[in-house]
C-alpha cells in the first residue's frame, strides 16, 4: 500500500475538472488521479497534462457502471488505503474520503428560491433526510412529467432542481458526518465553479475552466484541521446563503 494521499476528481478529462486536475498537479502534494469513463480520451488528457509538466494519472471510472464504481472503490482501498480528497465533478462516493466536493451551480440556489414557500422549507430544513431528498426529488420528476410542476410549486428548471437536490444532499451528508464520524474531521462541501466556457455552458461564459476550478480546489485544499466551512454552498471561495 502506498503511503502517498491521493486525490481524485471524476469526469476530468476536459472542462472544469480537468482544470481542477490541473491546479490540483501544481498545488497537491500527493497523487492526482484524472478519471474518465472512455479511456481513450482520458489517456489522452494524462498525456496533454503531462506536455504542460503535470503529472497526473489516470483511472477509468464510469459513475453509472456500479460495477466500475466498486473497482474504483477496492483499487483505492488497496491502493491507497482509501481517498483523502474527493471532487464530484460529475457525482461518486467512495468510503475513507477525507475531504469531499461536490461542483454544483447557482442555478440550484435561483430555483430553490423558485420553489413554493413550502418546498424552500424542506430543502432549507436542518434535519431533512437523504430519504425525504429522494422523495422530494422523485415528487418533481413525476410532476414534471405529467406537466403540473408549475401547480405544485416546483420552477421550471430541471437542471436547476438536480442542481438544488444536490446541494441538499451534500449539506444532510455533512451533518451526518458530525453526528455519525465526529473525530474523521472530514469536510464535506458543495460549489459552484461560475459560468465557465464548456460545452455545456457554451463560448460565451465569462470564466475559462482554470477560473472556474479555483473555488473547487481551494476546498479541496483546505489546511488539516479546519472546521469550516462544512455543510456550505460556496462560490468565488465565500459561504453563500442557502
Amino acid at each position: 500500500m502506498s503511503g502517498r494521499k491521493v486525490a481524485l476528481v471524476t469526469g476530468s478529462n476536459k472542462g472544469i475538472g480537468l482544470a481542477v486536475v490541473r491546479a490540483l498537479c501544481a498545488q497537491y502534494d500527493g497523487d492526482v488521479y484524472l478519471t474518465a469513463r472512455d479511456a481513450g480520451r482520458g489517456t489522452a488528457a494524462v498525456e496533454g497534462l503531462k506536455g504542460e509538466g503535470r503529472a497526473a494519472l489516470f483511472r477509468q471510472l464510469d459513475i453509472t457502471d456500479p460495477g466500475s464504481v466498486r473497482a474504483a472503490r477496492d483499487f483505492f482501498s488497496a491502493e491507497y488505503g482509501g481517498v483523502d480528497v474527493l471532487i464530484n465533478n460529475a457525482g461518486i462516493a467512495l468510503p475513507k474520503v477525507h475531504a469531499v466536493v461536490n461542483v454544483s451551480s447557482v442555478m440550484g440556489s435561483i430555483a430553490l428560491g423558485r420553489c413554493s414557500p413550502d418546498l424552500q422549507a424542506r430543502f432549507r430544513s436542518d434535519d431533512i433526510t437523504e430519504e425525504e431528498l429522494v422523495g422530494l426529488m422523485e415528487r418533481f420528476v413525476k410532476d414534471a412529467q405529467e406537466g403540473i410542476h408549475t401547480q405544485k410549486g416546483w420552477p421550471e428548471t430541471a437542471y436547476g432542481m438536480s442542481k438544488t437536490g444536490l446541494t441538499t444532499l451534500t449539506r444532510i451528508h455533512a451533518r451526518k458526518l458530525t453526528q455519525e464520524r465526529p473525530g474523521d474531521g472530514i469536510l464535506c462541501n458543495a460549489c459552484c465553479p461560475g459560468w465557465v466556457r464548456t460545452d455545456m455552458a457554451g463560448p460565451n461564459a465569462t470564466k475559462s475552466p482554470d477560473e472556474g476550478a479555483i473555488t473547487p480546489v481551494y476546498l479541496a485544499l483546505l489546511p488539516a484541521g479546519s472546521k469550516e466551512p462544512h455543510g456550505q454552498f460556496v462560490s468565488e471561495k465565500t459561504v453563500q446563503p442557502w
